[in-house]
């Protein structure tokens, strides 16, 4: 990664929290680039279900992602989901996960995670699998947070008072 230190603000949480909407529109609000989630647009173009792979796959995409856009950027970006989503989903699935997972985690941290509550109707979405996993997700996702000891907010709240909360968590993290 670059010698600066981009502020990495993170969004994730279970399925269907509307982490990709608030993702967009806080980086539209702050005029500050964003990684959109690559799991999503990976999976997609998949003509077959996905392997353990394709998740390690996913998680070195991210990976790049993260090194190219901090190479011209020195503030802070967003980015729609880390690789704390990739590690649990590996766990869940695979029962394993690459340890470089937990090393990038390290040392790359982010500076803020904002962590999406699943008060938000399930939307269903042909790549979306688990709705009555989502408190069980967003329990681990929490946990990991906390094991890494890093700054999260939990997002709660409906249409624009989401993203109210989130900018508020934002503001005070700055």
């Amino acid at each position: 990664m670059s010698e600066k230190k981009i502020k990495k603000i993170v969004l994730t949480g279970p399925e269907s929290t509307g982490k990709s909407t608030l993702t967009k529109k806080l980086a539209e609000h702050f005029s500050v680039p964003y990684i959109a989630e690559i799991a999503r647009d990976y999976v997609e173009e998949l003509t077959r279900p996905y392997t353990k792979n394709d998740v390690i796959e996913i998680a070195k995409m991210q990976i790049d992602a993260e090194k190219k856009i901090t190479e011209h950027f020195s503030e802070f970006i967003f980015l729609d989901t880390d690789l704390i989503i990739t590690k649990i989903w590996l766990q869940h699935l695979y029962n394993d996960y690459p340890k470089w997972i937990d090393n990038w985690l390290k040392e790359e941290p982010a500076f803020l995670h904002l962590l999406c509550y699943y008060d938000l109707p399930w939307e269903f979405d042909p790549v979306r699998e688990n709705s009555e996993m989502r408190p069980y997700f967003f329990n681990k996702y929490l946990e990991e947070i906390k094991k890494i000891n890093t700054n999260y907010g939990i997002i709660k709240g409906q249409g624009e008072k989401r993203f109210e909360n989130a900018l508020k968590i934002v503001n005070n993290s700055l």
